[in-house]
């Protein structure tokens, strides 16, 4: 009897042992992503808004090839209902002194007929960047940030280059010292809540733990608009944004 009564009690003890060690193996955050709620809306462009001028590539006849009719830039992209293209929204304000790992997946430019695609894109600080060149072409990928450090790479066609910025700033143009109508931006956050819109202006900032934040969506021609927000556990809110022009 009293030796069954021990198994017993062994059994108990190690199945509690057994909890508490899978419990420390959830990964973090995992409790909190069942509640989290998200940003729903669209970014518009109110105004009269030039015609993208056309780009002269014709100093690299490899570039000139890739459009059959001529690329444009792309500092202000309107698409359907005025809904703005390349406009990146993120929290600025409300988590907090929490810190966050980088994604382990690098984020992505590419060169494209001598032009970067995407032309805006956004990374966690410390993310690996790589960068590639789809051209049968040189370039020269040149980011000119304020809070990072500078760096200058030549890239031939199908050379790897990566990289990775150190500090959250927003946002830090991008040249390329070879072809000179080659711009964008890179957008570096030191947390993952953040997205750029699509070809209309929509955006879906998922992932966001309740709480009260102020968000902030920035254009490269436009300026940053300002909003705040609150967000409760599993809710989804709505959260437009208007840039007019001289704005």
């Amino acid at each position: 009897m009293g030796c069954h009564m021990k198994i017993t009690y062994v059994l108990v003890v190690t199945a509690a042992v057994i909890a508490v060690a899978l419990a420390a193996y959830i990964p973090a955050g995992a409790a909190d992503a069942a509640g989290a709620g998200s940003l729903k809306g669209t970014a518009k462009f109110e105004g009269a808004a030039l015609k993208p001028a056309r780009i002269d590539m014709s100093s690299d006849p490899n570039c000139a090839k890739a459009h059959p009719t001529p690329a444009t830039t792309e500092e202000l992209v309107i698409g359907a209902n005025n809904g703005l293209a390349n406009v990146v929204v993120y929290v600025s304000d409300g988590l907090g002194d929490k810190t966050f790992e980088p994604p382990q997946q690098p984020a992505v430019v590419e060169q494209k007929g001598c032009q970067y695609k995407p032309h805006v894109i956004a990374m966690q600080a410390n993310q690996k960047l790589d960068v590639v060149n789809d051209d049968p072409t040189t370039h020269n990928i040149h980011p000119m940030p304020n809070n990072n450090r500078e760096w200058n790479k030549s890239q031939p066609h199908g050379m790897p280059v990566e990289e990775t910025f150190a500090r959250e700033e927003i946002a830090i143009p991008v040249k390329c010292n070879v072809h000179p109508w080659m711009r964008g931006y890179i957008a570096v956050f030191k947390h993952p809540y953040f997205v750029v819109t699509d070809n209309d202006g929509n955006f879906d900032l998922k992932g966001l733990p309740p709480g009260t934040y102020t968000i902030k969506a920035w254009q490269e021609k436009l300026g940053t608009q300002t909003q705040k927000v609150t967000v409760g556990a599993s809710e989804t809110k709505t959260l437009d944004f208007v840039f007019k022009s001289g704005s």
